[in-house]
C-alpha cells in the first residue's frame, strides 16, 4: 500500500483554512497514487487548544468541520486525521482526543487516544477521557494499528510520569501489520533522535514497520519540527533515505524522513518494501537497547545548531502570522543576545518588516552604538537611535527629592531599562509592529532583566537559551557564512566584548552573575535534573555557588511570571512547561 503523511501546519481555531489544507494535501496524495494518507495529531482544530475546550462553541465546530471533510475529500483514499470529539460513554471526561479515517464520505473507523500527558507543557488529562478499546483498521491488505503521540512514548519512561496500560502492546497482539504514531510532539534540541530511537525499538520488538507523522509550526512558546518518518524491521532493503542517513548493520532503518519546519508530503510504499523482503524481519537485534536520556547537557553539535536556528526562526514567524503582526522591532544594544534576535527577526520577518533600536544612555559605550549600527547594516533592517539621555534627566529630577541622599544603584539602573521598555511599546502601538525582548535563560533563570524594562514585549525568542548557547549559535552562523564564501553577518567586536548591561560606569555582567560556562552548567542540573544545590555539589561544583544559584531562580519567579513567553527548544522551558509557585519556602539549598 502507498502512503502519504502530510506534516501540516494548523492554526488553532482556524477549522476552515485547517480543513482546506486537508483537503488539498489530500487531493495530493492522490495524484501521487496514496491509498492512505496520515495528517498529524488534531490537525482540524489545532494542537494544544487547551482551554478553548471548555468552549461548546469550539468543540461543535471541530465536530462540523469533521463532517464537511466527508463530503469534501476525495473518494478512493483512506484519510485518516486528528480532532476533539464528544465522549460516548457515560461516565469520565466529557471529550476524548480522537483519531479518524474518512473512506468514502464516512467515517469508518476511530481510535480514542490512551495516555494523556500531564507533563511539561503538556495537561491533556485536564480535558479528556482515554481510551478503553484499540480497534483495527483493515485496509489493501494491512491491519493497521494508530498509536496517538503519547501512546508510545510510554517506552520513554518520562520522570514523574507512569502508565499502567500500554497501547503499543495492546495493538500487536491484535497482529497488526504496520504501526501508525499521529503526534503533536514539539521540538527540544536532540528529539528527532529519541523520536527514531524510540520507533527502533517498537520495530524491534513487534517486527512491524512504523509511520511517525508528526505536524509543523509553531503554537504559542510550542514549536513542531515535522520531520516525520517511516521506520521498518531489519532486513528489509530501502527505497528512500532519511535526513540522517539509513542505519546500518541489521537494525531497524529509516526508510523516508519529512523536511524540517515545513510542510510536507512523505510517500512510502509498504508492499514494494515488503517484496524487497529477503531475510525476514524477526528477532535479530537485542531489543533492550536504551533510549537517548531526554535531558542531554552535552553542548550543541553543528547539526543541531543550525537545526536550532530553524526552530527560532520558525517560531518567531508563526507567533506573528497566527497573532496577526506583519512587522518586528527590538532594542539594538550592541550586545550578543540582541544581535542573534535582530539576525533571527530578519530571517523570520524579512528585513524590510524588521525595526531596530540603539537607545543610548550616558553609560553606553561608543564601541556598542557602532556595532549596533555595523549589524543592522549587515542585515539590511531599519535601524534608529533613540537617545534617552533628556528623559532619563528628566526621570532623575522628578525624583531627586524622593532619593535624596541615597547614592546611585539598581534604581537607577533600572529607570533607564524601563525608559527603553515604554519607547519600544510605544513603536508597537504606533505601528502595530511587534516587540521581541531579548532575555536568554541563563539571565531569566538569575532574575539579571528588569520588569516593566526589558521583559517588555510579545515574545521572547531566545528565553530558552542558555548564554553559553547564545555564544555558540552566533558563532555557528559565522561560520556558516564562511563555510560559504560570504562574509560573516554577526560583528566579532560584539563576540568578542564581555557581556554588559552598561546601566552603570564599567559595568560587566560578571559583577553580578557566576561565570556563564558555570553558571549554565549548574543552571541544567537543577533546572533538567531537579537537583538541590547538596546533590549539584556532588556533581562536582562548588557548594556555595549552587546554592546562590538555586536561591535566586527561586526568587526570581514572580518576574517570569509577568515576563513574555518563550520560545521552547530545551527539554523544560520557563512558562507552562514549569509552573513554579511563587511565594514559597527554597528548600533546594
Amino acid at each position: 500500500m502507498k502512503i502519504a503523511a502530510a506534516q501540516i501546519n494548523s492554526v488553532i481555531g482556524d477549522f476552515t483554512a485547517n480543513r482546506e489544507k486537508i483537503i488539498a494535501f489530500s487531493r495530493n496524495a492522490v495524484e501521487a497514487g496514496a491509498e492512505l494518507v496520515l495528517f498529524p495529531e488534531m490537525a482540524v482544530c489545532g494542537y494544544p487548544p487547551m482551554d478553548l475546550l471548555d468552549q461548546d462553541r469550539f468543540v461543535e465546530l471541530n465536530i462540523q468541520s469533521l463532517r464537511i471533510l466527508q463530503r469534501e475529500l476525495p473518494a478512493g483514499i483512506a484519510c485518516a486525521v486528528g480532532y476533539v470529539n464528544r465522549n460516548k460513554r457515560q461516565s469520565g471526561k466529557a471529550l476524548v482526543n480522537a483519531y479518524g479515517i474518512i473512506l468514502d464520505g464516512e467515517l469508518v473507523f476511530e481510535q480514542i487516544k490512551t495516555l494523556l500527558p500531564t507533563y511539561d507543557v503538556f495537561d491533556e488529562a485536564r480535558n479528556f477521557e482515554p481510551a478503553e478499546n484499540w480497534p483495527v483498521f483493515e485496509w489493501r491488505n494491512e491491519r493497521i494499528g494508530f498509536a496517538i503521540c503519547e501512546d508510545v512514548w510510554r517506552e520513554t519512561e518520562t520522570p514523574g510520569t507512569r502508565y499502567a496500560c500500554d497501547p503499543v502492546r495492546l495493538l500487536m497482539d491484535k497482529g497488526i501489520t504496520l504501526l501508525c504514531v499521529p503526534s503533536a510532539s514539539p521540538y527540544y534540541a536532540g528529539k528527532l533522535k529519541i523520536r527514531q530511537a524510540l520507533a527502533d525499538r517498537i520495530c524491534r520488538r513487534g517486527s512491524v514497520p512504523l509511520v511517525y507523522i508528526n505536524a509543523v509550526g509553531a503554537n504559542d512558546s510550542i514549536i513542531f519540527d515535522g520531520r516525520s518518518f517511516v521506520t521498518v524491521p531489519d532486513g528489509t532493503p530501502g527505497n528512500g533515505t532519511a535526513e540522517n542517513g539509513t542505519s546500518e548493520g541489521g537494525a531497524p532503518k529509516i526508510r523516508a524522513g519529512a523536511k524540517a519546519f515545513e510542510e510536507d508530503l512523505l510517500l512510502w510504499d509498504s508492499a514494494e518494501d515488503r517484496r524487497g523482503n529477503s531475510e525476514g524481519v524477526a528477532g535479530s537485534r537485542n531489543a533492550g537497547t536504551g533510549l537517548p536520556p531526554h535531558h542531554d547537557t552535552d553542548p550543541l553539535d553543528k547539526e543541531e545548531l543550525d537545526i536550532l536556528e530553524g526552530a527560532l526562526v520558525t517560531g518567531i514567524r508563526d507567533y506573528m502570522a497566527k497573532c496577526g503582526f506583519g512587522k518586528a522591532h527590538l532594542g539594538l544594544s550592541g550586545g550578543i543576545d540582541s544581535a542573534l534576535v535582530a539576525y533571527l527577526a530578519v530571517r523570520a520577518a524579512g528585513k524590510e518588516n524588521v525595526a531596530c533600536f540603539s537607545m543610548p544612555s550616558r553609560f553606553s559605550s561608543r564601541g556598542s552604538n557602532v556595532d549596533a549600527a555595523e549589524l543592522a547594516a549587515v542585515l539590511g533592517c531599519r535601524y534608529q537611535t533613540l537617545p534617552i539621555e533628556a528623559a532619563f534627566s528628566a526621570f532623575l529630577a522628578t525624583l531627586e527629592g524622593v532619593f535624596e541622599g541615597r547614592p546611585f544603584d539598581i534604581a537607577e539602573e533600572n529607570l533607564q531599562a524601563r525608559i527603553r521598555g515604554t519607547l519600544l511599546m510605544a513603536y508597537s502601538n504606533k505601528f502595530n509592529s511587534m516587540l521581541l525582548t531579548t532575555g536568554n535563560k541563563s539571565e531569566l533563570a538569575m532574575g539579571y532583566c528588569t520588569l516593566y524594562g526589558d521583559t517588555n514585549g510579545a515574545l521572547g525568542p531566545i528565553g530558552d537559551l542558555f548564554k553559553t548557547e547564545v555564544f555558540a549559535l552566533c558563532g555557528r552562523i559565522n561560520e556558516r557564512e564562511k563555510e560559504a564564501g560570504r562574509k560573516t553577518i554577526i560583528p566579532q567586536a560584539i563576540l568578542d566584548k564581555p557581556p554588559s548591561a552598561e546601566l552603570r560606569p564599567n559595568q560587566k555582567d560578571q559583577d553580578s552573575l557566576p561565570p556563564y560556562e558555570e553558571l549554565d552548567e549548574i543552571l541544567k542540573l537543577y533546572l533538567f535534573g531537579n537537583l538541590s544545590a547538596g546533590e549539584i555539589a556532588a556533581r562536582g561544583k562548588n557548594r556555595e555557588l549552587a546554592e546562590r544559584i538555586v536561591r535566586a531562580v527561586a526568587r526570581a519567579e514572580f518576574k517570569r511570571r509577568q515576563a513574555p513567553p518563550v520560545l521552547k527548544v530545551s527539554p523544560r522551558a520557563f512558562g507552562m512547561g514549569r509552573r513554579m509557585p511563587i511565594a514559597r519556602a527554597v528548600y533546594e539549598i
